[in-house]
């Protein structure tokens, strides 16, 4: 039986296993699982690899979207014009990487932010889902700044005199507030939120963390990741089915 799974850190909170048994039930799909392979420190991964020969397919997370990658034997131009991979694939090569997380992000911000939205962002997070949202943000040519509490952009503390009202559009990418630590939110000056602005956080689990629920009380539009986790998924399972499809001559491998 092929196996896929998630690979990460603290992966108590994940729904990936939920969304993939649905995702496959829905397509009368059978034989096949995902499970949870957390890890304290990403060199433990090829141990598992060699462990579970039947393991095909992950999908990586926080905190190793960056740092599996010398453990690689190559990538997918996405994964390598992102910097970051949140999937792979076992290959006679080894294990490739791809990145979905960038795609899944473009395509939900659908319907969320107007078709003729010509403001900036703010991204908040420096990571390896940060530099997903950035690669979809410079997709569609949208301005940006980043800021983290380590080296980036702009440091939290240099916000209240650095402020833009063209951020409009601000987006966390980092893990503040996922659960359990739910009482936690990024470090923003709160009271120059309007109803002009759109919140998105990549957090799912609360599906309204206190960023979010700030930002509501300010008056913005918000949303949660989980429309973006689904596609993520979604992305995820047609690269796997397109290697195991035609992987085997050749034409799957040539993206690499």
């Amino acid at each position: 039986m092929s196996q896929f799974g998630l690979t990460g850190r603290n992966l108590e909170h994940s729904r990936s296993p939920e969304i993939f048994r649905e995702l496959w039930l829905q397509s009368g799909i059978v034989g096949l699982s995902y499970e949870c392979l957390p890890v304290e420190v990403v060199e433990e991964l090829p141990k598992i690899w060699e462990r579970m020969p039947e393991l095909v397919g992950m999908n990586v997370t926080i905190p190793y979207k960056e740092t599996i990658i010398p453990l690689l034997s190559g990538l997918s131009p996405e994964a390598a014009a992102i910097g970051a991979v949140n999937c792979i694939v076992r290959s006679g090569k080894g294990w490739l990487g791809h990145n979905t997380d960038g795609p899944a992000f473009l395509e939900s911000l659908n319907g969320f932010i107007p078709e003729d939205y010509g403001e900036s962002a703010l991204v908040l997070g420096t990571g390896g889902a940060s530099k997903a949202v950035c690669w979809a943000l410079k997709t569609r040519r949208f301005p940006y700044r980043r800021v983290s509490r380590s080296s980036a952009d702009l440091h939290y503390g240099e916000l209240p005199r650095s402020w833009d009202p063209a951020w409009k559009l601000i987006i966390n990418t980092t893990p503040l507030g996922m659960w359990p630590e739910v009482s936690s939110a990024p470090e923003l000056p709160y009271k120059l939120l309007d109803k002009s602005f759109y919140l998105y956080d990549l957090v799912y689990n609360p599906e309204n963390t206190l960023f979010l629920a700030l930002g509501e009380q300010a008056g913005c539009r918000t949303k949660n990741g989980l429309e973006m986790l689904r596609r993520q998924a979604e992305l995820s399972w047609l690269y796997w089915n397109e290697f195991y499809n035609y992987g085997r001559n050749g034409r799957a491998d040539a993206r690499f």
